[in-house]
This record gives structure tokens, sequence and C-alpha cells, in this order.
């Protein structure tokens, strides 16, 4: 079974960055696309970045390039987000997810993706 575990965010200071990190177990992920998705208060839930796990390529959100960065530790199983320049807007939960299919258009859906994280909070305070 697939298992997604999230750490790194907390409460963080507007133009302060934070590095987030998906601890990944249950399968060799060679094959997967994995992503990070993020949920403000009252917001839906949005695509931010994604990974070709093998190659290593990615994709962002169009709104969000520049200020995200995706990468992955293939010997860890661990993916980060690093997040420059945090701003009020930032605020949100920060979600992990695995798309077994493999990295493709699909990656910037909700629906491209088999399991989720539970989710590390960000709080930008301004």
């Amino acid at each position: 079974q697939v298992q997604l575990v999230e750490s790194g965010g907390g409460l963080v200071q507007a133009g302060g960055s934070l590095r987030l990190s998906c601890a990944a177990s249950g399968d060799t992920f060679n094959s997967y696309g994995m992503g990070w998705f993020r949920q403000g208060p009252g917001k839906a839930r949005e695509f931010v970045a994604a990974i070709n796990w093998r190659q290593g390529n990615s994709a962002y959100a169009n709104s969000l390039k520049g200020q995200f960065t995706i990468s992955r530790d293939v010997a860890k199983n661990t993916m980060f987000l690093q997040i420059h320049n945090l701003k009020s807007e930032d605020t949100g939960a920060y979600f992990c997810a695995a798309a077994s299919r493999g990295f493709g258009p699909w990656v910037e859906s909700e629906d491209g993706f088999d399991f989720w994280g539970r989710g590390t909070q960000v709080t930008v305070s301004s």
C-alpha cells in the first residue's frame, strides 16, 4: 500500500522560505508521476507542481512559476517542494500525491493521482 507523508510545514513570516518534504513508501516509484497540491482557507485544492520520478522533468502551475521548486531524492524516496518569497495567499494545507499511470498532462489535475498524503499546514504571517 502506497503511503505518502508530508512534513516541513509551519508558521513563517512573509518573504521567507520553506521546504516541504514528502516521504513515499509502499512501492517502487520509477514509473510514477508525483505532485504537490495546496488548499487555502475556503478555496478549492489547486495544482502546484509535479515531477517525473524517473527522469526528473517537472511541470508547474503557470501562476506559480518561479516561486516554487519541485525536486526529488530517488534514493530516499522523498520529494521536496521549495517555496520562496512566501505571501499570505500561500497559506494553506499542502498535499503530496502519486500517480501510478506516470507523468503526463493528467498531473495538473487531482483526478490524475491515485494516492494522497494527509497534508502539512503552511501559515504565512504578514
